[in-house]
């Protein structure tokens, strides 16, 4: 069986790749879907915040990187930084290990300190490097409009992005935003019959769970219909992330694990084949 086979590959390398729980930053208060100031403790909320276990991006040699979107301000600003920079860099790495270990793909996933993938904002020209991006906590996410138009342009040249733990209240503000980024978009809700669902594991979602509960998934499609390229894939109520990062350490269940690594390899495996 796919969960079966999945939990023996978690726990093939688990040992090796989770020896512990990285090095946090020291937690402040704050977070919410708002911009609050931190400018006291980290400096001009319109620079991106420096997460101490970055080493610079891979350098690109045209294998396949992950790439998650880093955006400026401290919304849900945590012990693990800014919301973008929730489970980085291990869930990346995590993920980049199972694919690797059940596709034929051979995507960077460690090369001395640099781990993961790579770290891009919206409105930098390397984003078009990377096919499919991730983007963390949308409810502290607020774009320029450099960014805005830089995130328009990747998703109309062919770019896909994963968007991922949802918290509380989040949902306007992710709505608001991509209104700037595509006017008038309807993110569609998803039956789990959707071929992303089926690209490489039969993935059946109501089997989808969070500390949030019941999972829900949209889709945001080219020109709003569903008959069209998918763009975005939506985790909602749901954070994947979250799994892919503990995954071996105890603090999750072993089958919800499976499928948000399940979930994690059809979306970049659809996305590299439509």
């Amino acid at each position: 069986m796919i969960v079966r086979h999945l939990a023996r590959v978690l726990l093939a390398w688990s040992a090796l790749a989770l020896v512990g729980a990285p090095a946090r930053a020291q937690r402040f208060p704050g977070g919410g879907g708002g911009r609050p100031d931190f400018s006291a403790q980290f400096g001009n909320p319109d620079d991106f915040w420096s997460h101490p276990e970055f080493a610079g991006n891979p350098v690109y040699d045209g294998r396949f990187t992950f790439a998650r979107i880093k955006y400026r301000g401290y919304g849900h600003f945590t012990n693990e930084g800014p919301g973008w920079a929730h489970d980085y860099p291990t869930a990346d790495e995590h993920l980049m290990r199972i694919l690797k270990e059940v596709t034929s793909m051979r995507p960077f996933i460690l090369q001395g300190p640099v781990k993961g993938g790579a770290l891009v904002a919206l409105d930098d020209p390397a984003l078009f490097r990377y096919p499919v991006s991730y983007l963390s906590e949308p409810g502290g996410w607020h774009p320029t409009a450099l960014e805005v138009a830089g995130l328009r342009k990747y998703l109309l040249k062919g770019g896909f992005v994963i968007v991922d733990d949802f918290g509380f209240g989040d949902w306007a503000n992710f709505v608001e935003q991509m209104q700037k980024v595509l006017p008038g978009v309807r993110p569609v809700p998803m039956s789990g019959k959707e071929p992303v669902f089926d690209s490489f594991y039969k993935v059946d979602i109501s089997n989808v769970r969070s500390v949030r509960g019941r999972a829900q998934f949209f889709g945001v499609y080219q020109d709003n219909d569903p008959r069209k390229r998918l763009l975005m894939i939506v985790n909602y109520s749901a954070d994947i992330g979250d799994s892919w990062q503990w995954a071996g350490q105890g603090f999750i269940a072993v089958d919800a694990t499976n499928e948000a690594f399940k979930l994690g390899v059809n979306y970049l495996v659809y996305a590299l084949t439509h």
